[in-house]
């Protein structure tokens, strides 16, 4: 399996994926877009890798006129439901289906890492305006936490992960002085969010069987050690939100 494919296999998950990722810190979402946000102005704003929203509404809530791209034909129907109203086109970082100086922000979330740097730094750029934006952020679990640093040991590294921990994005230019902020804070979830949330994973969604098997009764293992998950409950899923943001020269 390609990372390629990988990358275009969240769609065979698309409700896991709503229900099991968490949305994104309204905070986050502002400080990457602070730099083009102008009193009385909406803001013309792409999602780029929207998957099924959970980023495109966090930047309809501050105001934006925002069109979600996807190459995930089933991402992008889900994302209609889920957000209503929303223009939605199929597309990628590297292929954007947008003319020139077009937008005030490009956005992605959890996307950054399947993208080429250099073809999308590239295509990005050209769909902004001169001084536009590109944000990226992702949400990242807090392993500082035992029962989480447990989940991790069971369900694997992602993408992302390695990305921010072999330092970051790269971008290239006429995309400049990236800035990077993070946020700490939690989600409550039940034990069927948090089963979601580890099968909406793309190297669980492209596992065998045998291994998504294997990989459940792992994630039971874990669920036992957490007071209050197994029998009902709810508990504090903490993560780590880390927020970029650059501009176009």
């Amino acid at each position: 399996m390609t990372e390629r494919q990988k990358s275009t296999s969240f769609g065979q998950a698309a409700a896991a994926y709503e229900s099991g990722r968490p949305e994104y810190p309204a905070e986050a979402v502002a400080w990457m877009l602070a730099p083009v946000r102008e009193p009385g102005r909406a803001l013309r704003v792409a999602d780029v890798g929207a998957g099924t929203g959970k980023l495109t509404r966090a930047v309809v809530e501050l105001g934006a006129d925002v069109v979600a791209i996807d190459p995930d034909a089933a991402m992008l129907a889900s994302l209609r439901e889920n957000v209503r109203g929303i223009p939605t086109f199929a597309g990628t970082a590297e292929r954007l289906p947008l003319p020139d100086s077009a937008l005030d922000a490009v956005v992605m979330g959890q996307a950054w890492h399947w993208v080429d740097p250099d073809a999308g730094s590239r295509e990005i750029a050209r769909a902004l305006r001169s001084g536009g934006v590109l944000g990226l952020v992702w949400n990242i679990r807090d392993e500082r936490v035992d029962w989480v640093r447990s989940l991790t040991r069971v369900i694997g590294t992602s993408n992302a992960e390695r990305l921010l921990a072999d330092g970051g994005p790269r971008i290239a230019e006429p995309l400049v002085d990236l800035e990077h902020r993070t946020w700490t804070w939690s989600r409550r979830i039940t034990l069927a969010q948090l089963r979601d949330l580890v099968f909406s994973r793309s190297d669980i969604i492209t596992a065998s069987a045998e291994e998504r098997a294997r990989i459940d009764a792992e994630v039971d293992g874990v669920v036992a050690s957490v007071p209050g998950l197994a029998d009902g409950g709810a508990v504090d899923l903490p993560y780590v939100t880390h927020a970029f943001r650059a501009r176009r020269l």
